[in-house]
């Protein structure tokens, strides 16, 4: 069979496929949004941006007096200011090769990086995520330790279909290794072929290099909530589901006392069931929303998610912290503590959009697999007879209800 010389289009074609193949994460959250991205025919610029509503809540009434409930409804942003790409020559007779051939030589190679860029780009999104379960810094070693995970999935009303769990290799291992000979072979082979372990727990279970390494701030000093009834209502949160809290007794005059991603807890406030508002038997996590520093007498303002709401449809805690409550923060200060995830889908979303073609371009190719999408442009270099081709995918990554995820480390209580 004669050779066919390669164009922007084919190379699009090859370069869409093998990119879809090589994502973990990015399979694994959701895509509906791209809907929305879907309407201009002539690609997206960095930075467009959609809009998302966030599901109204109710509480049930008591009796037969009518009570209406205000429907409040908080929105959301997605932004498209992911631009990666990555950039290859080839020379006249390279494209005369078969697209099989140039794909295992340079294709592959290249968007097997790209792929790893926007598992990470996902997988960076535990910043956000406020619960935490396990000690940080252990070893997912058994069962027991993994179990702790869907257990607080369960716990917090988490659908319990379409869940996922992404393991860093220790942890992966380090599951396998208790299990029994059988198991292992089993869900070895599914590890080599594709990432995956199998289902545990209900949860779809991968193995991904991409797992982050989370660093904790400083975190010294004795913490402790200043000033008492601070709390506030989910109309005044109900886009951003982040408010201030006021703290001092941390180290004075100390920068990154925090860091954005630290985990913490309050003595004496727990996490509530979303939909029956019961209290829950472990203390409500919070998130460091951004990085923070202790003045000259030791105080911090810190900015937090969730916001502390202590009635109502959108109740999050049993009750507001009490004046000089307890700080604990999440893993040694200074620590540095990998990120496993367990989730639902709706906790993040990926939305990949075409890009523009630019004017000028002589040959463009835009191609789509699977939500996928890249565009493919040929530079030719009549110099020295070469042919440099730039491959670009624009794409957003939004932690969208981080409710429905939780970070996962070993070492279960016995």
């Amino acid at each position: 069979m004669a050779n066919t010389t390669l164009t922007a289009d084919i190379v699009a074609k090859e370069a869409v496929m093998v990119l879809d193949n090589n994502l973990v994460m990015a399979k694994n959250v959701f895509r509906g949004y791209e809907e929305d991205f879907t309407k201009r025919i002539n690609g997206y610029k960095v930075g467009d941006t959609i809009s998302i509503r966030k599901p109204a809540d109710f509480t049930v009434r008591d009796g037969p007096v009518m009570s209406t409930q205000d429907v409040i409804e908080g929105k959301t942003q997605i932004v498209v200011n992911k631009l990666k790409g990555v950039d290859f020559q080839f020379t006249s007779q390279d494209l005369t090769l078969r697209i099989e051939d140039l794909s295992e030589r340079v294709i592959k190679p290249a968007l097997i990086q790209l792929a790893n860029q926007i598992d990470r780009d996902l997988m960076a999104l535990y910043a956000s995520v406020p619960s935490w379960v396990g000690t940080p810094g252990a070893t997912v070693k058994n069962y027991k330790d993994f179990a702790l995970a869907p257990e607080r999935l369960d716990e917090g009303a988490v659908p319990t279909d379409e869940r996922c769990a992404i393991l860093s290799p220790a942890d992966h291992w380090g599951l396998l290794g208790s299990q029994t000979a059988l198991y292992i072979q089993d869900a070895a082979k599914g590890a080599y072929r594709n990432g995956s372990l199998g289902t545990i727990g209900g949860l779809d279970t991968y193995m991904s290099q991409n797992v982050p390494t989370h660093s904790v701030g400083v975190a010294t000093g004795t913490p402790l909530v200043n000033g008492p009834d601070q709390k506030s209502s989910y109309a005044a949160v109900k886009d951003s589901n982040q408010q201030t809290l006021v703290t001092d007794g941390w180290t004075a005059s100390q920068a990154g006392i925090l860091k954005a991603g630290d985990v913490f807890t309050i003595a004496g406030v727990f996490a509530v069931n979303p939909v029956t508002k019961a209290r829950l038997p472990f203390l409500r996590q919070f998130v460091i929303v951004s990085d923070a520093d202790s003045d000259g007498a030791g105080n911090a303002s810190l900015t937090i998610s969730p916001a502390i709401i202590d009635g109502g449809a959108f109740q999050t805690v049993s009750a507001a912290p009490a004046d000089n409550a307890a700080i604990t923060v999440a893993g040694a200060g200074g620590g540095t503590f990998r990120q496993n995830l367990a989730f639902h889908k709706n906790a993040f979303s990926l939305v990949m959009v075409d890009l523009e073609s630019p004017p000028g371009a002589v040959e463009v190719a835009r191609r789509a697999y699977n939500g996928t999408r890249v565009r493919v442009i040929p530079v030719y270099d009549g110099v020295n007879d070469v042919s440099k081709w730039r491959l670009d995918v624009l794409y957003g990554v939004k932690a969208v209800d981080p409710r429905l995820a939780t970070r996962m480390s070993g070492g279960a209580p016995a």
